[in-house]
């Protein structure tokens, strides 16, 4: 008998003991939450952070304001967003991984700026960009060129700042880089949505016709007499330059049916217009 009660009282220390490493185990999860890790698996890329150094120089390129509403694609644990709302402007953050999107929220009130940040879970490809006055991605160049036709139907002037991956054939209006290597991320890449402004216009001196590829604009003016190439065509959102004969265009694109501006001939200047003659 006296084995016995030592046995069982033996077993009984052993259940409570586990009980007890349970709870504690129970609790600690509780208190640590989920821990991002470099490398974790995506939706479509791994996780690794922008440095802090970088995501400041994406938004200076981009000239981030108060004025801006900043949407960050693949947000992670929240730094762009919140570096953002630090320069006074609205940020969101669009994050496939439900912990991060938490991690971010909690970052966002620690940092003092949850009233201008949101973090929403959600597939990127989904959600509509269109009141974005600036985009920034750390994405792989595949899922770059995916999103590039979005891109192109956003407003004019909308600025995509990249860190390091490019979109193909379409060359960054603006490139910079941070004065140390962060493990190999020091790239800043930024694009300007480009009005559109390919076809044909009726300019007072004859008719221009424009070929677009991107930011960068070609084309003839055809005057009674002559046809004329432009040259250094380009646009800068609803900007555009462009010279034909020694003669520079600089104008804006209104509702992509009127461009109006300057002609510099010279130590002459006067007014142009061109409106849109083809659909």
């Amino acid at each position: 008998m006296k084995l016995s009660g030592w046995a069982t009282r033996s077993l009984l220390l052993l259940l409570l003991s586990f009980i007890l490493i349970s709870l504690y185990s129970q609790d600690q999860t509780k208190s640590t939450g989920f821990v991002p890790h470099v490398g974790q698996a995506g939706k479509d890329v791994i996780w690794v952070p922008t440095p802090n150094e970088l995501v400041d120089k994406m938004l200076e390129i981009a000239g981030v304001t108060e004025k801006d509403y900043v949407i960050d694609l693949g947000s992670g644990d929240g730094r762009t967003v919140i570096a953002a709302a630090k320069l006074g402007a609205r940020a969101l953050g669009i994050e496939y991984n439900p912990d991060m999107v938490e991690i971010s929220k909690k970052k966002a009130e620690e940092a003092g700026v949850s009233t201008r940040t949101k973090f929403i879970q959600t597939d990127l490809f989904e959600y509509d960009l269109s009141e974005a006055t600036v985009i920034t991605m750390f994405l792989l160049p595949d899922i770059n060129l995916k999103l590039r036709i979005r891109f192109l139907d956003l407003k004019p002037g909308t600025r995509i700042v990249s860190n390091t991956f490019t979109m193909g054939d379409w060359e960054p209006d603006y490139e910079a880089m941070t004065e140390g290597n962060w493990d190999s991320w020091y790239t800043a890449l930024m694009w300007i949505i480009p009005a559109k402004v390919e076809g044909i216009w009726n300019l007072e001196s004859g008719i221009l016709t424009i070929y677009q590829q991107f930011q960068m604009v070609y084309g003839t003016l055809k005057t009674d007499d002559k046809t004329s190439i432009i040259t250094e065509g380009r646009l800068n959102g609803n900007l555009i330059t462009f010279s034909v004969n020694g003669a520079t265009y600089s104008g804006k694109v209104t509702g992509g049916k009127i461009i109006s501006g300057k002609l510099t001939s010279g130590s002459v200047k006067r007014d142009w217009i061109a409106t849109r003659l083809d659909p």
